[in-house]
């Protein structure tokens, strides 16, 4: 029973803070943290500069991977907020101190929950007595998690009415939503709503917008509507029920869905349309060769019997590892086998958005909402807004997708140009890029803290789709595909970007948003360079690194003395096409360390990770936060940056031909 939550007599619904519990003010001065931890310190909103509390606190920071390897909620609220360490790397929340502190709120800063679609992140408060969490703004992502589970989300100013006595009325917190939404938080989360849905004492209309023209991803959920129409139409804000066509889930998140299905629905609980859903053994498979990861085989492997005991309960498509080898990433084989034009996909990973490049609306959910969703058939959608992106031109020699997406990184996302929009990319830009490319530009979209991320369609996709699809033409392919309507509307603005001009770049350390062009770096020596990820090892990456990593053989140069290099393939197909094409005996002989199909490095459950913090890495993967590869630094940049960086020993950009003599020569 929340003490967050009252009734009044003439029936309406208040909040008001319990005066025996506590509020935890996330500050930059992390000493603070550690003082109303221990009890010597009680801040209240009145006194805090809003300038001093944490922005940017990411979904690593709140539950690392290693928290994530418990499935209840209850077990992974011990160590909540684990990944936020001082200087020396010393824990500020040590086990059980959220849940010892006796707190109901908690505060921080901007874009609170940002990375991945983790729910563990938000159930880590919740489930250390946390009923209201305060911050300038929320990640969507996390925001959704927060509603799924119930959890009152509050601005500034209501934390102090409430600190100085005050009892707000619950539709003041609530109200800023659709009905829908709403009714959720209201009802205590997700499947509290449910529940209500199915007993009839809550209905959810269509939406009743009138024609006008729309984009793609309005177009897409219009004709996924529940009670869709040939003419049903939507607008940003609406709130509707939508058919999911399909999704997935991987051994980091299934154990908790089946936690959850099992705890609602009971043991016998069934799921619709397992054809098109699937399981994958692809984020843990490699922990153990991380050092600091081998103590935890006991509890991976818990995760691996439970996802087995899902995948057979329920028949959805089985991607486990087979003799200890991965079918790849869930992300990459998704789109290769059963990512179609026109789907509306759902899975419980954030990177879910890669699908996009193949002209569906993909995206990341928490366990929750996946295993509501798995279960009926259809999930709850507020209609998101879009931001138009027109590539023209074409890339220069040495440029990637990649560099494209740090640029809008750099350029859009820290202005919030994409925050919980739609990417929508289009023009002859995109038509000029392969497949895996534009996949790359939608996988990225989840670190503009995008909703997500979609390519139109071409000829090329229908043939790229059709030759993966055994019962296919890229004529049938076609037929699925979405374009926006003549005179959509963008709220997030139409903004043309000429690849032409795009240049090397790279991510500085702790965040996708610092993006710098090569030129204008400095010099950066590096240890490592790692090349794989969903991001990067589809098989266009790995004709970048074998590219690069062949001039240099051919110039009698290898990766650099004191560097090591790490290609990780993405799927088993990417593997093939790379022994195929003589790939492998390339990196053998410029001393490449190869890994088999799979996750690792990118959540530090791999080898490429770092041991120390003085070691200082650049890596293809997708995002960059302090501790999520490792202690050490770690620069994002394209696959052709990481293969150049690791011959010559620091990071620099690629030019055909700079290993046939020094650098800038």
């Amino acid at each position: 029973m929340s003490s967050l939550i009252q009734t009044r007599s003439d029936g309406t619904r208040v909040v008001r803070l319990d005066p025996s519990k506590r509020v935890l003010f996330l500050t930059k001065d992390l000493a603070k943290i550690r003082e109303q931890l221990g009890g010597k310190l009680d801040l209240a909103m009145a006194d805090v500069d809003p300038a001093d509390l944490l922005d940017d606190i990411n979904t690593d920071v709140m539950t690392p991977a290693w928290v994530c390897f418990r499935h209840r909620p209850e077990d992974i609220a011990l160590d909540a907020y684990a990944g936020l360490v001082d200087e020396k790397g010393e824990r500020v929340f040590p086990t059980r101190a959220l849940i010892d502190g006796g707190f109901q709120v908690i505060v921080s800063g901007q874009r609170k929950g940002t990375g991945s679609s983790r729910e563990t992140a938000p159930q880590c408060e919740k489930w250390s007595g946390i009923e209201l969490v305060v911050a300038a703004s929320f990640a969507p992502i996390h925001e959704r998690n927060n509603i799924n589970l119930g959890q009152i989300m509050a601005t500034y100013g209501q934390l102090e009415r409430l600190q100085a006595g005050d009892e707000i009325p619950l539709s003041e917190f609530t109200g800023k939503y659709d009905p829908v939404t709403r009714t959720i938080l209201e009802s205590g989360g997700l499947f509290a709503f449910g529940a209500k849905v199915r007993s009839g004492e809550i209905q959810v209309p269509p939406p009743e917008t009138a024609p006008r023209p729309m984009t793609m991803a309005e177009k897409l959920i219009a004709s996924h509507l529940v009670d869709a129409r040939p003419d049903s139409c939507v607008k940003p804000g609406d709130a509707c029920l939508v058919k999911v066509d399909g999704g997935y889930s991987h051994e980091f998140t299934t154990a908790q869905v089946d936690y959850f299905l099992a705890r609602e629905f009971g043991e016998d609980y069934q799921v619709q349309n397992p054809d098109k859903f699937a399981v994958f053994e692809d984020h843990l498979l490699y922990a153990d060769g991380v050092k600091k990861m081998q103590p935890f085989g006991p509890q991976i492997q818990t995760l691996r019997d439970l996802q087995n005991k899902f995948q057979r309960h329920t028949g959805v498509r089985d991607y486990s590892a087979k003799d200890g080898v991965s079918p790849g990433i869930c992300h990459q084989v998704a789109r290769e086998e059963f990512v179609d034009p026109g789907d509306f996909i759902q899975a419980t990973d954030s990177h879910t958005c890669m699908g996009g490049g193949n002209n569906a609306l993909a995206y990341g959910v928490g366990a929750t909402e996946y295993a509501a969703l798995i279960h009926s058939g259809f999930t709850f959608v507020k209609v998101p807004e879009s931001i138009r992106f027109d590539l023209v031109g074409e890339l220069a020699t040495g440029v990637t997708a990649k560099d494209v997406m740090l640029y809008i990184l750099k350029h859009y996302a820290v202005r919030e140009a994409t925050l919980d929009r739609v990417m929508e990319f289009g023009g002859p830009g995109v038509f000029s890029l392969d497949m895996d490319e534009r996949a790359t530009l939608t996988n990225m979209a989840t670190e503009c803290s995008a909703k997500s991320g979609i390519c139109e369609g071409d000829e090329l996709a229908a043939r790229w789709i059709a030759e993966r699809r055994p019962d296919a033409t890229p004529a049938e392919i076609e037929k699925g595909f979405v374009a926006p309507d003549k005179g959509a509307h963008y709220d997030g603005g139409r903004h043309e970007i000429n690849l032409s001009e795009i240049a090397p770049m790279v991510a500085k350390p702790s965040d996708p948003t610092y993006g710098e062009d090569i030129a204008d770096l400095g010099e950066v020596a590096i240890d490592i360079a790692y090349g794989g990820s969903c991001t990067a090892g589809k098989e266009t990456d790995l004709d970048f690194y074998a590219q690069v990593l062949a001039e240099a053989v051919e110039a009698g140069r290898k990766v650099a003395p004191g560097v090591r290099m790490f290609i990780q393939f993405g799927s088993e197909p990417v593997r093939a096409y790379a022994s195929s094409k003589g790939y492998l005996e390339v990196f053998e002989k410029a001393g490449v360390e190869v890994i088999n199909p799979g996750c690792g490095a990118c959540i530090g459950c791999g080898p490429g990770v770092s041991d120390t913090s003085e070691q200082v890495a650049v890596s293809a993967i997708n995002r960059n936060y302090a501790g999520r590869s490792g202690p050490g630094k770690l620069y994002l940049a394209s696959p052709l940056t990481v293969a150049a960086s690791a011959v010559e020993g620091k990071i620099v950009a690629y030019e055909p031909g700079m290993f046939r003599e020094p650098v800038g020569v």
